[in-house]
């Protein structure tokens, strides 16, 4: 989901930079920034789950 997003952002920027809409392209870097931020959540919430798991499974 998350690449799709990234895809969705850097379509949207390309377009606004070749029709020289500044609001489009702007909307394709701000959703581009969120993308990366959502893949960066997700790393670590996977990364505590990892770390939760070994944790339990020391006791």
């Amino acid at each position: 989901m998350t690449k799709f997003r990234e895809m969705k952002a850097m379509a949207k920027q390309r377009l606004g930079a070749r029709t020289g809409n500044r609001r489009l392209a702007a909307a394709g870097r701000t959703e581009s920034a969120e993308a990366r931020l959502l893949e960066t959540k997700d790393k670590i919430k996977a990364a505590a789950r990892k770390i939760r798991r070994e944790y339990r499974s020391a006791r």
